[in-house]
């Protein structure tokens, strides 16, 4: 399998940004990582290794990137617009940093991205708040209402907050996109945040924009599970 590993000063975040890229075609995938995970542990978990025959095939290529989890939604230390602001610069550094990377390595245009945990919520957050840039996103047992991690709510934290900006999404040009974007929602019935895939589903269909929210029995949320769910719901060979 090819694996190539990338390393750049990033101008939107005022630091090095890490990446590795794993495949030589196909439909690129970003991957986001876990609350405290690294652009590494989609590998290390043995992620890639459940994809090796769809990426051996040249159906994906996996783009695992860093994140900047520390210094925005788990960064106690500041206020909520300082921490939202670092997420915005986050989103700028995916759109005009990485996602060239991925035109100049990969003519497929059919972008999706995913992730596991709360690298499920970046990426749907991702998706939704840049309507036709992702064709599909699978979220597996990510939490859609961040509510809970702030003292104070603001503006900056509503535009972030999925379940609180999709019931106002209101113009024909964002919802033809995101009615035409595959957005796949999957999680363990008893997960904890169970209930934030099903108010979210609810809320896309309450605006048209369709999606398939898949509730599997039991807790599932851990790597052996989140193995079975990319196999089944991002295509290709189980």
């Amino acid at each position: 399998m090819q694996r190539t590993y990338h390393r750049w000063y990033s101008p939107s975040l005022g630091r090095d940004m890490e990446l590795v890229v794993f495949g030589h075609g196909g439909a690129p995938v970003i991957v986001f990582p876990t609350s405290h995970g690294r652009f590494y542990e989609f590998e290390d978990r043995q992620m890639v290794a459940a994809l090796e025959y769809q990426i051996n095939a040249g159906w994906f290529q996996l783009f695992c990137v860093d994140s900047v989890f520390g210094e925005s939604w788990y960064n106690y230390a500041v206020d909520t617009d300082a921490r939202m602001w670092r997420e915005e610069q986050y989103e700028h550094y995916l759109l005009t940093e990485l996602l060239p990377l991925i035109r100049a390595l990969n003519p497929n245009h059919f972008l999706i991205a995913t992730g596991c945990s709360f690298g499920a919520t970046e990426a749907v957050i991702f998706a939704l708040r840049h309507p036709g840039v992702v064709n599909r996103v699978i979220g597996m047992s990510g939490l859609y209402d961040l509510r809970r991690f702030f003292s104070h709510y603001t503006q900056g934290l509503y535009f972030h907050n999925p379940v609180d900006f999709v019931p106002n999404i209101g113009d024909s040009w964002t919802l033809d996109r995101l009615r035409s974007t595959e957005i796949i929602l999957v999680t363990g019935r008893d997960d904890p945040n169970a209930w934030s895939n099903e108010l979210l589903s609810r809320q896309l269909w309450e605006r048209g924009i369709g999606n398939a929210l898949r509730l599997w029995d039991g807790w599932c949320h851990d790597w052996p599970y989140w193995m079975q769910m990319i196999n089944r719901y991002i295509g290709g060979h189980p």
